[in-house]
Order: C-alpha cells, then structure tokens, then sequence
C-alpha cells in the first residue's frame, strides 16, 4: 500500500481565479517592500558588528550554562556555538561567543571581555580563552553588500539558463517566482523582526534553488505537452502540466518540510533563522512555481511548435540535458 498525497489523476483548474492570486502575490510583495523599508531588519552580529571569543574546554560544552552565566552582564545579544572538528581530541571541547558590538563601537571593552571571561571561568574552571575577534561596522556593511549581490547574481544566473534552456517568456516568469519567494521572507522577517544574519541568507540562496528546481520541473512538463497537444489551448496545457506534476510537488514539498520542522523543534537556536526561512521558502516557492510562474507564462503566450527553431526564442540549447 503506498501513501498517496494527490489523487493518481487531478484536473484542477490552476488558473481560473489567477488575477485573483497574481495580485494577492503582488500586493504582498508590495507589502514585504514597504516593511523592509518602514521597519527594517533584526541584523544579527554578522551584520552589526561585534566580537567573538573561541573558547576550550576539556569539560563538555552547556550551551546553556554558559549562556545564563553571561545573561546577567548585559552585553545584549549573544550568539554561542559548539565548533566541530575530526582533528579534535575526544576532551577537547571548542566553543565559538559572538556577542554584539556595543553602541556602534568596533569592539567591545577590554574591561567587558574581563567580565565574560571571568563569568566562564566561574562555570567551568577548565575553561581556556584561545582568541578574541572583532568585526567592525565596516565589515559589516561589507558583508551584507555581498550577501545582496549573491542574491541578485543567483537570480541573474536563472534567468540566463531558463531563457537558454527555454524560452524569454519562461526566464521571466521563473526570475518573478524567484523574486516573489525572497522579496516575501525578507517582508516576513522584517514584520516579525526574526533576527537576520549570514545563515539567513545562506537559506535564501537555497530557496532560490529549490523554487527553481520546482519551477523547471513544471515548465519540463509543460515544453513536453506543447510538442505533443500542439492545438491544445496554452491554459489547458498548463494545467495538465502541473496536474501531472502536482503529486511529485507535493511529496518532495511534504517530505523536505518534516526535516525543517524537526530541524525547528530539536536543532537549537543557533540555527532556528536559517530553518524558519527555509520552512517559508518551501511553501511559498511551491505556491510560486503554480500560481505566479505559471500565471505569468499564460499571460505572456509562448512558442507552440518546438520541432522549428527560433532564433529570437533563445533554445539553442533547449535539447540539452541539466
């Protein structure tokens, strides 16, 4: 007996309310703009500035412990994680503190790092401090230009290969899908001011890659039935396409979110915003690839006889596998 999420065989009309689901997805776009300039964003250290301390420890590492130690000092946000390594000893336990710089110093005092150390030291005497490190407001802003750049260059990268693999019609509604999902998370963290830093937009970076995939894997259906219905209206194309693709979809989408959601519950705050910001990013990247990359396919129209080539549709490399 196997577990089916969607029936064998649906025919769902994906596009008969699809002004209606274009403008909400319009409007929320708009909306996650106006939050991120209105609000702005939780920044974490990485983008704030702050300083680090590497720790160890023959003991084993309380996360906890060491985080109520520091709580009553005041230093604001504190960011603790436990450094991994093959080449560790088996009671060699190595610790990295991130603690936020304070009023827009690069660092902070030598007096403040006195009083950390010294909190530590008095829950776990075999403690040793390796280094302490600094990222200053320079850095800072360095970083967050090249996570925006990163961004925009994966995006640009999609819509090179989608035109090439395809057509200019589906570049254009793939790169708006991709735009939607990020422009969306970004509105998201900004209302709920989620705190935003480096692991953020590493999952980002991944939302972009998962959409895509979701998004080409109808569009490879859709190419497929426009070979073989090539009088069939370009609506119901459409629609047979990602009916055919809906169980597909759902099962990786089912599938990804119950390790996102154990991943939320047991995986520790350190890395809590890079999973919250993949669990949206599935479910608004599976809603994109139907109801906007689509949607914007059907209003653009595309080529209907792929046995003739087009120099102006971009697929000179339509046949090539990726």
């Amino acid at each position: 007996m196997r577990l089916k999420l969607v029936p064998h065989e649906t025919k769902i009309d994906f596009f008969n309310r699809s002004a209606v689901t274009l403008g909400l997805s319009g409007l929320l776009m708009v909306a996650s703009v106006v939050a991120f300039l209105v609000l702005g964003l939780n920044f974490g250290i990485d983008f704030r500035g702050g300083t680090t301390i590497r720790t160890e420890s023959t003991q084993a590492l309380d996360v906890g412990l060491y985080r109520d130690a520091l709580t009553p000092l005041g230093v604001g946000e504190v960011a603790i994680t436990e450094v991994f390594d093959p080449g560790f000893a088996e009671d060699q336990h190595v610790a990295s503190i991130r603690i936020e710089a304070q009023d827009d110093e690069q660092a902070i005092t030598p007096e403040t790092v006195q009083a950390i150390e010294d909190a530590l030291i008095a829950v776990d005497p075999a403690i040793a401090f390796r280094s302490v490190e600094s990222v200053g407001p320079k850095v800072s802003g360095e970083l967050i230009l090249t996570a925006i750049y990163s961004v925009l260059a994966a995006i640009g990268a999609v819509l090179v290969y989608i035109w090439l693999r395809f057509e200019w019609q589906f570049s254009l509604g793939a790169v708006a899908a991709l735009v939607h999902d990020v422009l969306i998370t970004i509105g998201i963290f900004a209302v709920f001011q989620i705190k935003f830093d480096l692991a953020v937009i590493a999952a980002l970076l991944t939302i972009v890659g998962y959409s895509l995939n979701d998004t080409v894997v109808v569009f490879d259906r859709v190419r497929e039935n426009l070979r073989r219905f090539k009088k069939l209206d370009l609506k119901d194309v459409l629609n047979l396409s990602i009916n055919e693709t809906l169980s597909r979809t759902f099962m990786t989408s089912v599938t990804t979110l119950l390790a996102l959601f154990s991943l939320l519950v047991l995986g520790g705050d350190t890395i809590r915003g890079f999973v919250f910001a993949m669990i949206l990013g599935v479910i608004i990247g599976t809603y994109s690839s139907i109801y906007v990359a689509s949607a914007i396919l059907l209003r653009l129209g595309v080529k209907r006889d792929w046995s003739k080539p087009d120099g102006e549709a971009g697929t000179q490399f339509a046949n090539v596998d990726a």
